[in-house]
């Protein structure tokens, strides 16, 4: 894994940088690296949405992935997503820490065999509360944080697509009245949620305007969102910390050959 006691992660980028994204911030990577790095950590940028992807015997190398919002369906069968779902299968395979985000929410839960589509009740974007099952017992890496972590913390959103079913094995960890599955997880080194605790509401503000040009939303409907942008506040340092206690909490890795492992895609669609 490097040097002993260092970290090392990195992003899978399902989604090409914004103009807006690029000039404000540097580009999305940085947005994540604001939102969950550490000094001392080394981070690596794969984007995978132009088919650039982390070498497979290269994979033990990182203490864990985050895969990033996007676009794109995750159910869609471009090859990209294709190569994605058995990158994030063989990461299950080897226990490595994954974080998927919106789009890598959803991709997650397809790769393990759930189902995906576009969200019954249409678009959610703003800022929603998210309820957590048993104020986040469930998640073994929260253990001691109920007190620190309310049963209920705001998020921002932005998506249309959402889980149909979560897969087998899965355990739902949060919900809100918009999505019944706001936050999974799969053992105690998979974890989705759908919304995006690396977002600023200046992102969000500038998606909405450009959701509003290319005719994806109505006038009225980003006016709406706008003005509740104005009062709510996202939860982000607490998304900020659940997210870091999930990826740098220690675990047993597995001990696996690559050489042994079949090169083809063998995942549910």
């Amino acid at each position: 894994m490097g040097i002993e006691g260092e970290k090392r992660y990195a992003l899978l980028l399902a989604c090409n940088d914004l103009e807006y994204v690029k000039e404000v911030y540097g580009g999305y990577f940085n947005v994540f690296v604001a939102a969950f790095g550490e000094e001392g950590e080394k981070r690596d940028l794969f984007r995978v949405v132009e088919g650039d992807f982390p070498d497979m015997d290269e994979l033990q190398k990182y203490d864990g992935f985050i895969v990033s919002g996007s676009p794109y369906d995750a159910y869609a069968n471009d090859s990209w997503i294709l190569k994605l779902c058995f990158l994030l299968q063989t990461l299950d395979v080897v226990r490595k820490k994954v974080l998927g985000i919106c789009f890598g929410h959803h991709v997650l839960c397809r790769a393990f065999g759930g189902k995906v589509g576009k969200a019954y009740s249409g678009w959610d974007i703003g800022v929603r509360k998210v309820r957590f099952v048993k104020v986040v017992s469930p998640c073994g890496f929260l253990d001691g944080l109920d007190q620190e972590i309310p049963p209920a913390l705001s998020i921002i959103e932005c998506h249309q697509d959402e889980v149909w079913e979560f897969p087998e094995g899965a355990e739902v960890v949060a919900f809100s009245d918009k999505t019944g599955v706001e936050m999974f997880t799969i053992g105690d080194h998979i974890l989705g949620i759908q919304g995006h605790p690396e977002y600023t509401k200046d992102i969000l503000n500038n998606l909405i305007d450009r959701l509003l040009t290319n005719g994806c939303i109505e006038k009225g409907f980003a006016e709406d969102v706008k003005s509740q942008l104005e009062i709510a506040e996202p939860a982000r340092k607490c998304w900020e910390k659940i997210c870091k206690i999930f990826l740098k909490g220690e675990m047993e890795p597995a001990i696996v050959s690559f050489s042994s492992m079949d090169n083809g895609v063998s995942f549910l669609s």
